[in-house]
């Protein structure tokens, strides 16, 4: 027999949270102990080529500070790129890439645009330099739910708010209380985290992180790690009567049958629905 089938966040979730802060300065490292504290990752966009200027985060310490986050570029100098020839914008991201890499260990594969600076040929000059998102600094401009979706094109990602917005707790309490199971919705927020050094308001993202930090309900996610889980699910095969489904991909993925039955498919493995759904119910 067929069946609904819908796409969920892992474990069967269906919102997220995700956090980007940019330059790399040194008050990160207090805003690190924030999301640690509450279980929050945050995507750290850095300039690899300013790291030795005034109060950024030394190359030495960025290994060991930034575990179990991400760390992504954001130019090598923090130039405004559609300012810039296209050869320069090239090289910038190049130049950050290979030496945040390098200090990293890592792959670096997303991407803040400096000052929120971008168009459609740095766009598809970003995927051909292997980057897998870049983040713009607008809500999205439809507003309202569009706010909490997934990006609809990954090279131009829409955060939900910044953290300086009024209604940052009241969304917060909305992600929170958001119960209905049809979508999923991904709260986005960004900022820089001298902001609140210069703000003296430090409180405010203690009190936002305390507020959504902590919840079973809730995949706290960096950057990368929800464009690349949208690719598993994009990956999925269904049979024509959507009863079976293939993952290809060596991540598992989460779905949810009729709304209540949570099915995960390992990488490479082919799974039977109704035989899992059967299981359940028994």
């Amino acid at each position: 027999m067929g069946m609904k089938v819908f796409y969920s966040f892992p474990g069967g979730r269906y919102k997220a949270l995700t956090m980007s802060y940019d330059d790399g300065v040194v008050e990160d490292e207090r805003l690190i102990r924030i999301f640690n504290e509450n279980g929050i990752k945050g995507t750290f966009n850095l300039n690899a080529g300013l790291l030795e200027m005034g109060s950024r985060i030394k190359p030495e310490r960025i290994k060991e500070l930034y575990v179990g986050h991400e760390v992504a570029t954001h130019a090598y100098t923090h130039p405004t790129l559609a300012r810039c020839p296209l050869v320069e914008v090239a090289t910038e991201i190049l130049k950050d890439r290979t030496e945040l890499e390098n200090i990293t260990g890592q792959l670096v594969r997303g991407h803040a645009y400096p000052n929120g600076s971008y168009n459609e040929e740095i766009k598809d000059l970003l995927r051909k330099l292997g980057i897998a998102y870049g983040r713009v600094t607008s809500p999205h401009p439809a507003g309202g739910m569009k706010a909490y979706a997934l990006p609809e094109d990954p090279l131009e990602w829409h955060p939900t708010c910044h953290h300086k917005d009024p209604t940052l707790m009241e969304r917060g309490e909305w992600l929170v209380n958001y119960k209905t199971k049809q979508y999923l919705r991904l709260m986005y927020v960004w900022g820089h985290s001298y902001e609140f050094r210069k703000d003296n308001n430090w409180e405010l993202i203690e009190n936002f992180c305390k507020l959504v930090g902590g919840h079973d309900d809730i995949w706290y996610a960096t950057n990368i790690e929800i464009i690349d889980y949208m690719e598993v699910l994009k990956g999925l095969r269904f049979s024509a009567d959507g009863t079976r489904v293939y993952n290809p991909s060596v991540q598992s993925a989460w779905i949810t049958v009729e709304l209540d039955h949570v099915v995960e498919v390992p990488g490479g493995v082919y799974v039977d629905l109704n035989e899992r759904v059967t299981r359940c119910q028994s």
